[in-house]
């Protein structure tokens, strides 16, 4: 069995970008979708490249609803950016392939998929998005 997303309506069904929403009255875009269907909004595919607004580095476990590993002696440190998508929206996401010394703000990143806890049981494995800094930028 291989990893499943963490949340339905995440990505688009090849897995190659996000899923925003666009409010068909006011044209604002943003993400999540909402969870009700009365928000008058369309799914919309988000932009795979985008920039580091800002960031932080995640030094200790979260606490619930997080279900990524939490034990402190196996919890390794990762950077949460907002990845400004040009014209869109900002999303709030995880970077990867970056030391979190090496990440400055206006970075150029891209979307990718990691796994949210790698030392799962196969079954357990789940899919969150992520970006990553674009190579040769």
């Amino acid at each position: 069995m291989s990893a499943q997303p963490i949340a339905d309506n995440l990505f688009t069904e090849d897995m190659s970008a996000l899923v925003g929403a666009r409010n068909r009255e006011t044209g604002h875009i943003f993400f999540p979708l909402p969870l009700t269907p009365n928000d008058n909004i369309e799914p919309i595919r988000l932009a795979s490249r985008g920039t580091v607004w800002t960031y932080t580095v995640q030094r200790f476990p979260p606490k619930a609803p997080y279900i990524g590993p939490t034990d402190p002696e196996k919890f390794k440190p990762y950077v949460v950016a907002y990845v400004s998508l040009p014209g869109q929206t900002m999303v709030e996401s995880r970077l990867t392939g970056v030391e979190p010394e090496d990440v400055k703000i206006g970075m150029e990143v891209e979307f990718t998929t990691i796994l949210l806890d790698p030392d799962a049981p196969p079954e357990e494995q789940k899919l969150i998005h992520a970006f990553k800094p674009v190579q040769g930028e």
